[in-house]
């Protein structure tokens, strides 16, 4: 089974409390007749988050105009985010760059050709021959998702070295002069960030040195394209948000579970840890209503949610690491990891420590 073998995460620059972003946001990203700040203040707290790391210090975001620039800021900031995470991650599980032999990449909140991986692997000094796999698109589930795609890899390559970076500069693609509620939203929730996994096969040296995926599950709903993700035009990445996210938790979720538990003669009480993306306040009460559990047991994705934020696809990833640092398993304990994002679709993880 494949083996984690490390996680880390790294957020740029100093947090910023909430409401400093919120006048910030009024200011920028509201057309003069609609700049109600009240209502971005409601919005905002809504989204339960008390502060956010940004890409850029917050006067930049006054000089971004268009999407070239935005994506020229993203390209900036991104290699170096993901440069300190892979390095973070090779080194707490004790490697050297040329050790790996998969490096995948994903991202949906900027465009880089060549990809992500390819920057980051010519500096730190990746081998040539090292397999690049980039993912676009996959939104806040493509932490879960890249962690089973390494599974998928490594179980065909048992001695290999497979590692995941996630950056995700969510900052760069609000809208200016849009008041719709999907962007006030949006403007409250998400934050800026990057992580990193390292994962070994079953038969690397340092195999069973952490939790072992057991399975994986991946579910695409039907007929629920329009609930997440980007209308991309000329000015960029502009979000699509539906308000009937938490419902669609709430009909497919528990039944996802129990398929993944069920093959495995185990029930949502044998497990021990719950490793979730932090979609927002209602996603995590959905989560908390489909599977009967309570809020103790997603702390560390509230605690997560609170501290930096949505950050899409990394979020998943702080949320692991914060759960093997504070909330360590005992040998034998069983865990899912979980996150759900643009398709509408789901990736659930099976973990056993």
């Amino acid at each position: 089974m494949t083996t984690i073998a490390a996680v880390r995460g790294v957020l740029p620059g100093e947090p910023y409390e909430q409401g400093e972003l919120t006048a910030t946001f009024a200011e920028l990203c509201l057309p003069p007749e609609r700049r109600s700040v009240a209502l971005v203040e409601r919005f905002h707290r809504s989204a339960q988050v008390a502060t956010r790391h940004l890409a850029l210090p917050l006067e930049r975001y006054r000089q971004l105009d268009g999407f070239t620039a935005a994506n020229d800021a993203f390209l900036e900031v991104a290699v170096d985010l993901g440069v300190q995470a892979v390095s973070e991650a090779l080194d707490a599980a004790g490697l050297d760059p040329a050790d790996v032999d998969l490096i995948m990449s994903t991202t949906v909140t900027g465009v880089a050709v060549p990809s992500l991986e390819a920057r980051i692997a010519a500096r730190i000094g990746l081998r040539p021959d090292v397999k690049r796999v980039p993912m676009m698109g996959l939104g806040c589930l493509a932490g879960a998702a890249g962690i089973a795609r390494l599974h998928d890899f490594l179980k065909g390559a048992p001695e290999a070295v497979g590692v995941l970076v996630s950056v995700e500069l969510c900052s760069l693609t609000v809208q200016r002069d849009d008041p719709t509620a999907a962007n006030m939203v949006a403007s409250g929730l998400f934050g800026d960030g990057a992580a990193a996994v390292v994962a070994v096969g079953a038969e690397h040296r340092l195999a069973g040195t952490g939790p072992r995926v057991v399975d994986t599950v991946s579910h695409l709903y039907p007929d629920t394209d329009r609930a997440m993700g980007w209308d991309v035009g000329a000015s960029g990445f502009k979000i699509v948000l539906g308000a009937e996210v938490p419902e669609l938790v709430q009909i497919y979720l528990a039944d996802d579970v129990k398929a993944l538990l069920g093959a495995h003669d185990l029930e949502i009480g044998d497990v021990a840890r719950w490793i979730s993306h932090p979609g927002g306040p209602k996603v995590i009460e959905a989560i908390q209503a489909a599977l009967g559990l309570e809020r103790n047991d997603l702390l560390m994705t509230w605690n997560s949610l609170s501290r930096i934020g949505n950050l899409s696809s990394a979020s998943v990833l702080h949320v692991f690491q914060d759960t093997l640092a504070e909330r360590p398993a005992a040998p034998g304990d069983w865990g899912v990891l979980m996150a759900m994002g643009p398709g509408f679709a789901a990736e659930l993880v099976l973990l056993q420590w």
